[in-house]
């Protein structure tokens, strides 16, 4: 089911003009904070009326300005996962949920009790009330309840925004979970790089009210002309890998399209497609094959594009096998190298420097 959205909205100082298709997975809205993400978000839940605009869900249209059709909230068969829980506190984890299913439409094939709980992992929290629960326990019961309202479209506004780190890295398998195992499209909201590359099926970057990129998540991480509305320091690429070996030494051995890569233990099965995120500035390009270093990880390609910076830096994007590379060098050894596009060369990338949080689910 595609959600298409066309949306102009003027408000004093700022005017959002954004239009894009979401294919069928998670689509995260993402840019920096008053790019516009959540003004979407709550157009698509009519929760803004917009000046001007037309979104539809698959067949259903919920908004079109030209033709004076506007939904209400409670009638566009939607669930919504806002920043806070904003869980009943008088009420039960269970009777949490069990409102969430009075939304749901009579004789709908939406998601059992059962089976959204099984899948958020908390049955073992269902006589407990909010009080007694942690931000990501919180967070888990809010995404359960809005599953069990049999919602067309689910929107999560920043929903991980709230929890610390650790918090974070718990309900990180919950969400891709949700993205592998419903057949709900999911409109998430975040300015969390590490967010984007766990779950994002798509990206729509947003910048100063319009789109500036969309495309797969691969694609738009690893583009040097979206990297400054991303943020230098936090630009890279996602690559796809197979888990295929747990060596005695404490490494885990992921086969790439172009080659293998070494990484602290992965707590995963043998088998596990995973997709990995790799900082620019932990990658070292080199022309010929190197010999002689500490690094484990030499992947060979060939140089997509270079884009120079005002000042010292550059971003070279190669191609590996079938996956894309973000490199954060300086203009000195793009020159040195004679990087530009067809030329061959190797990404280095330490073994240290791909942490647990990098690593997600396909």
């Amino acid at each position: 089911m595609t959600l298409s959205v066309a949306l102009r909205h003027a408000f004093p100082g700022f005017t959002l003009d954004v239009a894009f298709d979401a294919p069928p997975g998670l689509t995260v809205l993402f840019g920096r904070s008053g790019s516009g993400k959540t003004t979407v978000v709550n157009a698509v839940a009519g929760l803004l009326r917009p000046q001007a605009g037309r979104i539809t869900v698959g067949p259903r249209l919920l908004c079109d300005t030209a033709a004076g059709v506007w939904l209400p909230p409670h009638r566009r068969r939607l669930g919504y996962v806002f920043q806070e829980a904003r869980l009943f506190p008088h009420l039960t984890v269970r009777q949490n949920l069990t409102y969430g299913r009075r939304f749901a439409p009579r004789g709908g094939a939406g998601a059992s009790f059962d089976a959204v709980v099984d899948m958020l992992g908390i049955a073992a929290l269902l006589a407990r009330r909010p009080a007694a629960l942690s931000g990501g326990e919180k967070s888990r019961v809010a995404i359960g309840r809005a599953l069990l309202s049999a919602p067309e479209l689910l929107l999560m506004d920043e929903p991980l925004a709230a929890l610390d780190e650790a918090r974070k890295d718990e309900i990180l398998p919950y969400l891709e979970r949700l993205r592998d195992e419903t057949r709900v499209p999911i409109l998430y909201v975040s300015h969390s790089v590490a967010e984007v590359a766990r779950l994002a099926t798509t990206v729509v970057l947003l910048q100063a009210g319009r789109v500036a990129r969309i495309g797969p998540a691969a694609e738009v991480l690893a583009d040097p002309a979206a990297a400054h509305a991303i943020g230098l320091r936090e630009a890279g690429a996602v690559i796809t890998a197979r888990l295929v070996a747990q060596e005695d030494d404490g490494l885990s051995v992921l086969e790439t399209s172009a080659g293998r890569l070494y990484l602290p233990r992965v707590d995963a099965a043998i088998g596990t497609p995973l997709r990995v995120r790799i900082h620019a500035q932990d990658v070292i390009l080199s022309r010929a094959a190197p010999v002689g270093l500490s690094a484990l990880n030499v992947l060979p390609g060939v140089v997509e594009a270079v884009r120079l910076g005002e000042g010292p830096g550059a971003l070279v994007q190669m191609r590996s096998g079938a996956d894309l590379i973000l490199a954060r060098l300086t203009r000195r050894s793009v020159q040195a190298l004679g990087l530009v596009p067809g030329v061959a060369c190797h990404a280095i990338v330490k073994t240290v420097s791909v942490g647990r949080g990098d690593i997600g689910g396909v």
